[in-house]
């Protein structure tokens, strides 16, 4: 059995993510998201959870919010505050969150933090902790990977190699490696399937209010490889 570890907390691979932009794939990623605050977000109040080196969380100010952005890692959090030094960036262990303030929030985002926690009740603890930050009209937006994306290969990942892909369940390590930066090792992921994410959202008190499925539409500049249809990202809109 593979022993899930965060690859993230690691200076190699975090300087490696440093200066990773929107290409190929993420271009969808990110694409549909400023459309769902849009119809859903009732303030500027901003959380981005699992930050990393503050991709998202800069992505989130360049669309008027008011962005804190928190992380696990050490070494992704320094990055962030070299990149972005007016950015607010914050260290974070396990849920409460109680330091980020109960009911403070709008938005909570989780750009592709969800395929990085291991365990089912750890990730009910954590979205129960999240749904507590939210204001009563919050949003939480989580972009995460689908079952496709790690049997197929895309434009910024290849994924078919590692056969282990192929008959992973909910809760097991899958791999996958990136076309778009530096450091060619592979990256482990933890798969979680549709029917059990909308389980874990019941057990966390949060309410499913859209889901989308990101696909290309073969009019951007990208060298798709399935992205035009297979949906290699699912984005959950839940409130409280």
């Amino acid at each position: 059995m593979m022993t899930f570890r965060n690859v993230y907390e690691d200076d190699v691979r975090a300087e490696s993510y440093a200066h990773l932009g929107f290409p190929g794939t993420y271009f969808l990623a990110y694409r549909d998201v400023p459309a769902v605050l849009q119809r859903h977000a009732q303030g500027r109040r901003a959380v981005d959870f699992g930050c990393g080196t503050g991709r998202s969380t800069r992505f989130l100010r360049e669309h008027g919010f008011d962005a804190v952005g928190v992380d696990i890692s050490p070494q992704m959090i320094a990055l962030a505050r070299q990149l972005d030094p007016t950015g607010d960036y914050r260290l974070v262990q396990g849920p409460p969150y109680d330091d980020l303030g109960a009911g403070s929030y709008d938005v909570g985002l989780a750009m592709f933090t969800f395929d990085n926690i291991p365990g089912l009740q750890n990730r009910i603890d954590i979205l129960a902790g999240l749904g507590a930050l939210l204001a009563p009209e919050g949003i939480l937006v989580l972009v995460d990977s689908t079952p496709e994306l790690y049997v197929n290969d895309w434009a910024s990942f290849s994924c078919r190699e590692f056969q282990h892909n192929h008959h992973a369940r909910s809760g097991d390590i899958v791999s996958t490696r990136v076309r778009d930066v530096d450091d060619a090792r592979p990256v482990e992921d933890v798969l979680w399937l549709h029917e059990d994410y909308l389980a874990a959202f019941h057990a966390a008190n949060l309410r499913t209010l859209e889901v989308l499925r990101s696909l290309a539409r073969g009019t951007e500049p990208f060298p798709w490889v399935n992205e035009t249809r297979l949906p290699p990202w699912v984005i959950y809109v839940l409130g409280r």
